[in-house]
């Protein structure tokens, strides 16, 4: 059984700065890839970021240059860094484990981004 728990949301100004954390409980950590995406009030929920169990990443346009994901396997957590945030970051935000076809899911954490 996998679970994921997300922290570190919270309000910010426009410009600023947050740092997600998700630590995953199992023991498949290491060899399943994972992500963050984020679902705003009204929309569909997007892909922000995605990490290989490797360390390979790849990200939204919308986020490139300001967020940086990393994952340490040692620990069984994953991060992203967000840096420059704009209110259109405003979301909720999810980490995602996929694993052999199976997806895991927290229960989501709430970036707000306004003056």
């Amino acid at each position: 059984q996998v679970q994921l728990v997300e922290s570190g949301g919270g309000l910010v100004q426009p410009g600023g700065s947050l740092r997600l954390s998700c630590a995953a409980s199992g023991s498949i950590f290491s060899m399943a890839a994972m992500g963050w995406y984020r679902q705003a009030p009204g929309k569909q929920r997007e892909l922000v970021a995605r990490i290989t169990r490797g360390g390979s990443a790849n990200y939204a346009d919308s986020v490139k240059g300001r967020f940086t994901i990393s994952r340490d396997n040692a620990k069984n957590t994953m991060d992203l860094q967000m840096n420059s945030l704009k209110p259109e970051d405003t979301a909720v935000y999810y980490c995602n484990l996929v694993f052999w076809g199976d997806n895991y899911w927290g229960q989501g954490t709430q970036v707000t981004v306004s003056s």
